[in-house]
Parts: C-alpha cells; structure tokens; sequence
C-alpha cells in the first residue's frame, strides 16, 4: 500500500522522497541475529512499517504459540542501499501491547542480590505472574490474590527489549544476547519516539525487532520485563559512510549510547568511549573538552544485567551540547 509522507530530511539521512507504509504480517520468527536469514521485506530509506512482535515466549496477540523462545524476532528487514561501514537511523514511532496479559518472573535474579542472601533467606519457589494490561486506564496490575501488602499497579511503559543487525563477521548470535550490532539490550528507554542508531555489517543491514514489554525497571532485574506481544510502527533512514561502533540513541532530552559486554566494567567501558567518540565526530569537541564535559555532566543507566553480556548507558542531556 502506497501512502504519501512527508518527510523532513536531515542534511546527512538519505532522502525520504516516494517514501511507502508496507504493513507486514510475519509469519516465521528467528531465534538469532545473523545474516543467514532470508530477508522478510525490503524496505527503501525513509519508509515506514506497520507490524508486529510476539513475546519473548513465542505467544503472539491472542495468546497461541506461534515460537519458541527467546526473544522470537520479527524480521529481518532488508533496508535497499544499506552497506558494510554505513548507518541506519531507527525510529520507533509507536510501540503499543496487543493483547489483554503479560508475564513476569517474580523473584530477583541471581546475578542481582548477594550470594549470602540466596543461601541464606531467599524464596525458592519458582513462578511467574500474570499481569492485567489495561490501556484505558493506561496500566499495568497483578492477578494474584496473596501478594503482600497487596497487588501491584503500575503504568504502561511500552518498549522494545531487542532491536538489531545482522552481526559482524557472519556470526549468529542469540536473541538473548546484545552487542556491538544491538540486539537483546533490554533498555527501559527503547520507546516510542526516540531514534536507535545501529551499525551496517552486511548488505541491507538485517534489521531484526522484538521482546516487546508493557514496562521494565531499569536493569531487568527479575529476569524480564512485563512480556507481551506488540503493534509497532517504525521509519528507517540511512546513512551512508558513517560507522558507529556501538548502538546510539537519541531522544528529545538526551543522546546517549548502549554499551554491552561481560564483565559490567567493560559494558561501561565501551559505552563511555563511544559517547566521547561521538561528541568528538558529530559536536566538534576535542578530546580534553568532550572529557571534562562528561566528567562533569554525564549520566549512567543499567540497562540489564541478567543477559550473556550486560548493557550500561552512558547519556547526555542536549542542553550541554551546541546546535548543529
């Protein structure tokens, strides 16, 4: 189906004229990130896609198992004149739950509390909750009758746990793993409205999406987030000949950038290097500048630390920052 958009290009995003709305309908999900996969859709920089995601079980919008976990990704989408060294530009404009539920761990992970207390104290009883989505009211609350002082509610919060490309060097790397080229990050702040900016290692790029969330603390720190299945809208841009080492994002407050590896150290490491690398790049900082800026002015979230590699984000409000 053909729609006509009005695009408003930036000086280095490719051109968004004859720009189309595809509405896909996956039918096959893949359980890795990897260039091996046919790809689902071809899409041009500067359109825009209507489709859905199922849940990091594999339940889709009406509660059948349509896959099998993890992370079942939609995708991938092969984006035309994508190549190895260039950028594409990610931007997530409506991620909203499909279906009535969601499922939840309930207990904390074992990477997050203190051994002693595991040995000692912790519950052992392993189950999940159901969780009650109701977007009229526009939150989220539990089913189980015994909790203590009570139920919870909490709001919606809708994210996206994996976004990606197809890896470097012909690897296939699980969905339940992030990385250089994104994947299972499991950022709170994947929602709507911000732009993901994710590395090219092969043609068309292989954009993958999925692990959709009604919301998440930040750190996923029982294990998931309120897991469901997703309608989700995005547009893709392009930019050529520019690399970017590690995933960034961008939102109206913030630029900021998702580092991922094990141990925690290193995750925070590569977050931190790429954000200087940027405001170096794109801001006209110097070294020494952009370092006492971040020295003085930067912010850290964890992201997750339950996934094979842990992902640490390193922001910085646009305030700091001059006008390009």
């Amino acid at each position: 189906m053909r729609t006509a958009i009005i695009c408003v290009c930036v000086l280095t995003w490719s051109a968004c004229a004859g720009a189309e709305t595809h509405r896909f309908v996956p039918t096959t999900y893949h359980n890795t990130f990897s260039f091996a996969h046919a790809p689902a859709l071809r899409i041009k920089p500067g359109d825009r896609v209507i489709t859905v995601t199922i849940d990091a079980a594999g339940m889709d919008a009406n509660g059948r198992r349509v896959a099998s976990g993890p992370n079942p990704q939609t995708g991938p989408f092969y984006i035309e004149g994508a190549e190895p060294g260039d950028t594409i530009v990610v931007t997530l404009n409506r991620i909203e739950p499909n279906r009535g539920t969601a499922i939840s761990n309930t207990l904390l992970a074992p990477y997050t509390v203190d051994p002693a207390f595991l040995r000692s104290t912790a519950e052992r009883q392993v189950r999940q909750e159901t969780w009650i989505i109701d977007k009229a009211k526009g939150v989220a609350r539990t089913m189980s009758t015994d909790l203590r002082p009570g139920g919870l509610e909490l709001p919606l919060i809708p994210m996206l746990g994996c976004i990606g490309t197809a890896p470097r060097n012909k690897e296939a790397v699980s969905t339940g793993t992030p990385g250089s080229f994104g994947g299972n990050m499991d950022y709170a702040g994947m929602v709507a409205g911000v732009k993901v900016m994710l590395p090219v290692y092969e043609p068309g790029a292989l954009l993958f999406i999925g692990d959709g969330h009604a919301r998440q603390g930040h750190a996923e720190v029982v294990g998931t987030g309120l897991e469901t299945s997703m309608d989700v809208e995005f547009t893709v841009d392009l930019v050529k000949g520019k690399t970017v080492g590690w995933p960034r994002l961008e939102n109206d407050e913030y630029i900021s950038v998702l580092g991922s590896e094990r141990p925690l150290l290193q995750a925070f490491q590569h977050a931190t290097t790429e954000l200087l690398r940027w405001l170096m790049s794109d801001y006209g900082f110097d070294e020494r500048t952009a370092s006492m800026l971040m020295g003085q002015a930067v912010e850290y979230e964890i992201a997750n630390v339950v996934d094979p590699h842990f992902t640490v984000v390193a922001k910085l409000r646009k305030t700091y920052l001059p006008r390009r």
